[in-house]
């Protein structure tokens, strides 16, 4: 699933090809038509697909930014605002392109679900192969509620002893520490990925409760949370299966990774473990890690 980096890179890509750019139309798939109201395995939300399509179309393209693992696509029609809210899911991927034959990998042209017709040519083109991301049409950011309770950027100077803060929760201090950093309304951008590769750096088992750590091993978690994060930034993210930027090329974080999905540990050699804490398989050292 991408996580903050990979969606970082997909909005640095998208700025300066999009913004300023109107929308001329939008058209969904049929399996989008036909999934409507099928939870999760439709990708828009909160709208019926006609509806959709006609109220994005005449639609100028003012911002786009991140927040945590959500793009933000500011619009703006007749003076008034709007805000489409894209969540990549597990595969979900964005194109620009002149057309969609510009797409070049088969699996992400076959699952096109979303095709926006820019008014002066070209697609911006919404594909996603499982159909866990989403596309929520909203007048602001508060008409879903989820998006106001999203902890600060990790990078924001308030952000750890904002965690902090929350880790001493009773609902959060005997939870795993690697459930607490995965929750986007701990620690903003934080998935399976980076919270495996952070509590490897710091020698931290991943099941260990919140009340078994103490205030200054949590600081040095969450430097190692952000530095990892900025690490991957700077290598266009990791793509260990489907994630691909909108020119369709894939980041490079996954060769510098140092224990996700390894099965010998680096360090000492010995043979990695795993368990299932929060629904995710966490990797780790037995050894390393305590």
């Amino acid at each position: 699933m991408p996580e903050l980096p990979e969606v970082e890179g997909v909005v640095q890509a998208l700025k300066p090809k999009i913004e300023g750019r109107t929308i001329q139309q939008v058209q969904l798939s049929e399996i989008i038509r036909f999934s409507f109201g099928e939870g999760k395995q439709c990708i828009v939300k909160q709208a019926e697909p006609d509806a959709f399509e006609i109220s994005l179309s005449q639609m100028m393209i003012t911002k786009v930014e991140r927040r945590a693992k959500y793009i933000f696509f500011h619009l703006l029609k007749a003076d008034d605002p709007y805000v489409l809210v894209s969540h990549l899911g597990m595969t979900g991927a964005w194109f620009v392109v002149n057309s969609p034959e510009e797409i070049h990998e088969a699996k992400f042209k076959k699952h096109i679900h979303a095709t926006f017709q820019m008014a002066d040519g070209g697609y911006l083109i919404y594909s996603d192969i499982r159909r866990f991301g989403e596309l929520r049409f909203l007048t602001k950011i508060e008409d879903h509620a989820p998006l106001t309770k999203m902890a600060p950027e990790p990078f924001d100077e308030i952000a750890c002893d904002y965690f902090i803060a929350k880790s001493k929760l009773p609902k959060y201090e005997k939870k795993a520490v690697k459930d607490v950093i995965m929750d986007g309304q701990v620690i903003s951008g934080c998935g399976n990925i980076y919270a495996t590769e952070a509590l490897f750096a710091q020698k931290i088992h991943p099941a260990r409760t919140m009340n078994r750590i103490s205030e200054k091993s949590k600081c040095a978690l969450f430097e190692a949370i952000v530095a990892i994060l900025r690490q991957s930034i700077e290598a266009g993210g990791s793509t260990i299966s489907d994630y691909r930027n909108i020119n369709g090329e894939a980041g490079t974080m996954q060769k510098r990774l140092q224990m996700y999905g390894k099965k010998m540990c680096p360090t000492c050699d010995t043979a990695t473990s795993q368990m299932t804490i929060g629904g995710r398989t966490s990797v780790f050292c037995p050894n390393c890690q305590h």
